[in-house]
Parts: C-alpha cells; structure tokens; sequence
C-alpha cells in the first residue's frame, strides 16, 4: 500500500466511505436507485441512434468464415465443471434481461451471475479462459490489468475484501453446444463486457472499461498501467488539426459529467457532432483508423478483422469529437461515432480519491454499436425472422 505521506505527496487523498458489495442496509435513496435502473433496462431495446431513429439495415447475417469454435469449446468447458446450484445462478436464456443489468460501479446493484470471487481458483480459470478465447491477447490483458487496479484501489483504502481482482461477476447466455446463439457477460467496477455469437459473427457490445487509478505505484500488481495508448492517440489526433479541422472537431467547452452511452442507456440518441474522417489529410486518417483499432482490435483475430472492415466500410460517415485541453497534463473528452461505432473517452472526478475536478488518474471508456445491434440484438433478430419464425407463427395460432 501506499504509505499516507507518498498519498499526500501525489495530492489525492482516498474518500472515506467506501462502495460496498451488498449494501448492509437498502436506505430509500439506494432503493430509489436501484428502482430506477431496473426499469431503464426493462425499457424495450432499441437502441443507441441518432435523432431520427435506428438505421436498418447494417449488420448482415451472411456467414464470414470466422471460427467460434474455440470459444464455444471454452464455454462447454467452464459450464461442464459447474454443480447445479452454480448453473441455476450462472447461466440465463438467451434474451433475458439481466443482459442489460450491468454497471460500472463498484457498489452491488443488480449483480448476477456467479461472483468469480466465490469460485475456487479452478472455476476463475475457466470463467477467464472463454474470455481469453474471445478475445486477443491485448484485449484480453487490458481486462485484467484493470480487474487488478481494482486490488490496488483496495490496496489504497485497506478494504480488499470489496474492492479486488475477483469481485466480477460471470454469467453464459443460451447454449455454445450445437452452433446457436450463444454469449456471455463478465459484469464489476470498471469491467463490464458483453459477447455476443449468433453464427460466425461476434458482437462485443457494450463494453464498458475503466480504471481509478490507472497506474498501480505499488502493492501486488505494482507496475500495471492502463489506457495510455488510448490517451496518446486521442490528443495525437486532436493536436495534429490545423484550425479550421479544430474549429469542427471541438463540440463544448466543459466535459460532461460523465459518458453519453455509460450504463443504462442502452436507448440514448446521439447525434452525429465533430469533424467527420473524411476531412482529414491521408497522414491524419491513418492516425484515425490506428485509434480505431484501439477499440475494434479487442476482439480475437478473425472478429477483429470483420468488426474493423464493418466499422471502415463506413469511415465516411465518421466523426470525431473533442472537449477539453490538449496540453501535456490536460484532461479531455473524445469521441468516434458512426453508424456501426459509438466509443467515448473521458478522464473523471475522483471517486475512490477525493479530487472533485477531473485528472487522468480516472478514466472512463466505451464501445457501443449503434443502431440496433448492442448485445448482438439485430443479429439476434434476424437469426430469429430466419430459422425460428415457424415457432412464433404456432404460438400466436
């Protein structure tokens, strides 16, 4: 841990009341809370859209060749070792809403699934390994590097026993058996991802990332850094805009309070704002697409190259947004929108540390894809229309 005079040297001091993993008693405002996401997620899907309503039409069904095997595999394994009670508590159909139940933050609210805390070490390896195989190796480093800074939060506050790398929560949606759809959602402070199969097509969205802090100066993962590239890339963009490419790119002047699309809002419109891609110089787009990657590389090899050339294929209809300082120290939102990418970035306020005003020791991000298809559910719906309309038609006669 970080002795009290190195705290005070940094100019941070940790809050004293911390989030807790069940609160010891639902007061009124946390009951009015927890109220009011519940019925946010029991809204009817629609979808993250522009003013105007969700764009048909932009994620084909068609096979593309990707192999699911290995995730598949991964997921039979995990469930194969589950006694009954877990497999009651850790698996879910496919379309129930529990999906939409996740959070970023650290206090317990709609937690479901089974607590990776609570599984002996050999449940927590296979839990990670349909993660590891879903995604590539950086993608997959970043997620526990970030499930490692929440020890070294709790570290910092003397309270591991809430806030460490193992308070995340596993759930498996439908069946990975036989080629259906199938997905899973790894849920906690700071770590929220959704995966999402229907065929050879994967939708990884949303997913929620975030860290406070973003380096780990001491303690047992001491070293651990995150989100650097994404930071440098941004302000890279950003700085490389000659006036008028500013001019555009800038939509505020005060950061928000916090993301857009975060959790919970699953139905947000958003408009189209900044500087779209195509007024960028050759040198500046390249720069652009490398940033992109940042985000649609997470997935595994095969799915990341079909989830680039998706988001590409619309690089025209491509807007980047600023607000913020650009200066070496300075705090920052960005934002890439599309009509198949939503991905925010913004440095925070201190939660666990008592700062009020935003500094790149907290950062917040996340992926949507809009119009439709968050949680693989255009896809979901149109592998429905095509192999299970006969069942809906004999229910309804």
């Amino acid at each position: 841990m970080f002795p009290a005079a190195e705290e005070i040297e940094m100019g941070l001091r940790i809050r004293g009341a911390a989030p807790t993993r069940r609160p010891r008693e639902w007061t009124p405002e946390l009951l009015a809370k927890a109220e009011w996401r519940r019925r946010a997620a029991d809204e009817p899907f629609r979808g993250v859209a522009a003013p105007g309503g969700v764009e048909p039409g932009l994620f084909p069904l068609a096979g593309a060749g990707a192999d699911t095997t290995g995730i598949r595999r991964a997921a039979l394994d995990y469930l194969a070792a589950l006694g009954p009670g877990q497999l009651a508590a850790g698996r879910f159909p496919m379309d129930d809403v529990s999906w939409r139940h996740w959070a970023n933050g650290a206090r317990y609210f709609l937690r479901h699934g089974l607590c990776l805390e609570d599984l002996a070490e050999t449940g927590r390896g296979l839990a990670l390994d349909v993660v590891r195989a879903s995604l590539d190796e950086r993608g997959y480093r970043q997620i526990v590097d970030l499930m490692h800074l929440n020890r070294t939060i709790g570290e910092l506050r003397d309270e591991t026993d809430l806030l460490n790398e193992w308070l995340y929560w596993f759930s498996v949606y439908g069946d990975p058996e036989g080629g259906g759809p199938f997905g899973w959602q790894l849920d906690g402070h700071h770590v929220n991802v959704n995966c999402v199969l229907v065929g050879d097509r994967l939708v990884l969205t949303p997913t929620f990332l975030g860290a406070e802090p973003v380096v780990a100066e001491s303690g047992k993962y001491a070293g651990t850094t995150v989100f650097r590239r994404e930071e440098a890339l941004g302000q890279e963009l950003f700085t490389g805009l000659d006036e008028r490419q500013r001019t555009r790119a800038v939509i505020a002047d005060e950061l928000p309070p916090d993301l857009f699309v975060g959790a919970f809002r699953d139905n947000h419109e958003l408009a189209y704002q900044g500087l779209p891609l195509s007024a960028l110089t050759v040198d500046q787009r390249e720069l652009a697409r490398e940033l992109i990657g940042l985000y649609t590389g997470r997935a595994n090899a095969g799915h990341a190259r079909l989830r680039t050339a998706e988001v590409l294929a619309h690089e025209g209809r491509t807007y980047f947004a600023w607000i913020g300082d650009d200066g070496p120290d300075g705090v920052f939102y960005y934002r890439l929108h599309s009509p198949v990418l939503l991905v925010e970035f913004e440095h925070q306020a201190g939660v666990m540390f008592d700062n009020d005003v935003p500094t790149r020791r907290h950062i917040h991000t996340v992926v949507r894809t809009p119009n439709g298809n968050d949680y693989g559910a255009d896809l979901l719906r149109q592998h429905h229309e095509r192999f299970h309309a006969s069942d809906v038609t004999r229910s309804q006669s």
